[in-house]
């Protein structure tokens, strides 16, 4: 299996892939991302215990986090790396208690070197896990272009000796309050993929490249069609009396009328004609 580097999800196809075959707690993807429910229960977005984090980095964005609620020590979203030890894990934590994000590194699910900076919404929105020349990296971005670095660890015996054992989960949980949820989206990726339809309102087709073309029709009221790489020309239906002449008035002010031609019909009843009826 990979490193946890290829794993790459935005969320837009609004499916639970395989990807996260150990998701629990009733995850949805919705509108294009991962939601987590947070409730005094346990609910996440799991891997399966197949990626190498050695080398390798993964990076992700939370748009919208747990609220405080009446919680007193837990409402928190979560990015953490799992060895295949309980407890023995490393990554993020969002808590609304305190409104802290937390860098830590767990054994027996505690860490009592948590690097610990108050919670920004916006500064911290893209959250980054890398290993490289034996250091962990915990890094921040407002964007997931721009990082910073807010604590660097020497890398635990357990990440360079797990080697397609490692899952990623991203978790929800709180001890008290009102049922909400988490969202994530865009992981090792800035590309969201997104796709929009529109409406629009027209007065007339339309098709790609197109100019107009207009027709007259008696009193020169023009009717605006296009086709696709059309040139605008313009057609005229006119009137004539016996003597072939053009009536001005079906003709559209400005019209050309070098290629119009005049069709005179055989006289009607009641008309006076001459040559060449007569």
């Amino acid at each position: 299996m990979p490193l946890i580097g290829a794993l790459i999800d935005n969320f837009n196809d609004n499916i639970t892939g395989p990807d996260w075959g150990n998701a629990y707690g009733g995850v949805t993807e919705t509108g294009g991302r991962a939601r987590v429910p947070c409730t005094t229960g346990y609910a996440g977005y799991q891997t399966g215990y197949a990626y190498t984090l050695a080398s390798s980095s993964v990076y992700l964005q939370i748009p919208i986090v747990p609220a405080l609620s009446t919680a007193t020590t837990e409402a928190i979203a979560c990015m953490m790396i799992l060895s295949g030890t309980a407890g023995t894990r490393l990554g993020f934590v969002i808590n609304a208690v305190g409104g802290l994000l937390r860098c830590k590194s767990e054994v027996g699910y505690y860490d009592p070197a948590s690097v610990d900076i108050t919670y920004n919404g916006t500064t911290h929105k893209w959250l980054r896990i890398t290993e490289t020349a034996g250091n962990i990296l915990w890094d921040t971005s407002p964007d997931g272009t721009t990082w910073t670095n807010r604590r660097t660890l020497a890398t635990p015996a357990w990440v360079a000796s797990a080697v397609d054992t490692l899952a990623l989960d991203l978790f929800c949980h709180r001890d008290a309050g009102t049922s909400d949820f988490a969202e994530y989206d865009n992981v090792n990726t800035l590309s969201n993929g997104a796709v929009y339809t529109g409406t629009a309102a027209a007065t007339a087709e339309s098709a790609a490249t197109a100019t107009g073309i207009y027709v007259a029709v008696g009193s020169a009221a023009a009717v605006a069609e296009s086709d696709a790489a059309a040139t605008s020309r313009v057609v005229a239906t006119a009137t004539a009396s016996a003597l072939g002449e053009v009536d001005a008035n079906a003709v559209a002010a400005g019209a050309d009328l070098s290629d119009v031609d005049v069709h005179v019909g055989a006289p009607r009843s009641g008309w006076a004609v001459s040559t060449p009826w007569k």
